[in-house]
């Protein structure tokens, strides 16, 4: 019975999640990385064990890099930016990245919540129960597929390198950089440690895609809205909720940034006001993602007859 729960080819085309008494969602409980986390004993169903999870990340992602560069005489000194110095990677690794896979357990727990709220409270009007279902089954295929993963993962390996690039310290530092070769834990740190922090992050913003389209789908629906609710949103009052369930995700972004701008600022004398298109740029990012994009799918949604 427990091996069913999380087999995808058992589920019903409205069985989107595990442990479900009515239609639900879950954006985690599926696709390849997360059935390796169940076959290698880092998760157990539904998202038990994430102490392992972010343990096995910082043991992949940040801790060769300090273990070569102690080795290789760059950790403390030796070059201008030594790695103990660079802050950009600590970020990274042992702030963002652990965000970023905590919050999986928030957004599994919050979105099913949610997807369930439009069967408890009865917005689902019989006649359109296959359209929704229809709508969950889509999402959830999305949620699994091998090949979109695969795309995230090519993406995080070749523009993600193209654009870091762009933005790496103009020094010499403890993995390279300023045309002299990657350092043993440079090559680690380039086609290891970042690829896999790009590729979480690029399935978090797949996994929000996948979110809005189920939202916009379901909104094609005739629901059953009650212009009287006390929610002031036709019983919809409840989506509100949604974007907060993504907070880690966002600030997981925002400490990245912010230690990229003050390793530029501490090891290459740039000041603070050049990067304010930066600064914007993202702050504008994490309002579209978590605040505009749900809240505008309240306002076109269908009630009977529209």
């Amino acid at each position: 019975m427990k091996r069913d729960l999380f087999n995808d080819r058992a589920m019903k085309p409205g069985d989107a999640s595990p442990n479900h008494d009515t239609r639900s969602l879950s954006l985690v409980l599926g696709g390849p990385l997360y059935h390796l986390f169940l076959r290698s004993r880092l998760a157990r169903p539904p998202l038990e064990l994430l102490h392992r999870r972010i343990i096995a990340a910082v043991l992949i992602t940040w801790l060769p890099l300090a273990v070569l560069a102690l080795i290789e005489g760059n950790a403390m000194g030796g070059v201008a930016v030594p790695f103990f110095k660079h802050l950009a990677v600590h970020v990274r690794f042992l702030i963002s990245l652990p965000l970023l896979i905590m919050a999986e357990l928030i957004v599994h727990q919050r979105i099913m919540d949610v997807v369930t709220q439009f069967s408890s409270r009865r917005l689902i009007a019989p006649e359109v129960e296959t359209r929704f279902d229809a709508a969950i089954a889509s999402a959830v295929k999305l949620r699994n597929s091998v090949v979109a993963e695969l795309v995230l993962l090519i993406l995080a390996w070749t523009v993600g390198y193209s654009i870091w690039k762009q933005v790496a310290l103009g020094r010499v530092s403890w993995y390279g950089g300023r045309g002299t070769p990657h350092t043993l834990a440079g090559y680690w740190y380039v086609f290891v440690s970042l690829p896999v922090w790009r590729f979480v992050l690029l399935r978090w913003g797949f996994r929000l895609l996948i979110w809005y389209r189920f939202l916009w789908s379901v909104s094609r629906l005739p629901l059953r809205l009650d212009a009287l609710h006390p929610d002031r949103a036709g019983g919809l009052g409840f989506l509100g909720s949604s974007p907060f369930a993504y907070m880690p995700v966002f600030l997981a972004q925002t400490c990245v940034l912010s230690g990229v701008i003050a390793d530029h600022i501490w090891h290459d004398g740039a000041k603070l006001p050049q990067f304010k298109l930066e600064i914007v740029a993202i702050l504008l990012l994490q309002v579209l993602l978590g605040i505009f994009l749900c809240y505008s799918s309240l306002t076109d949604w269908h009630a009977p007859g529209a």
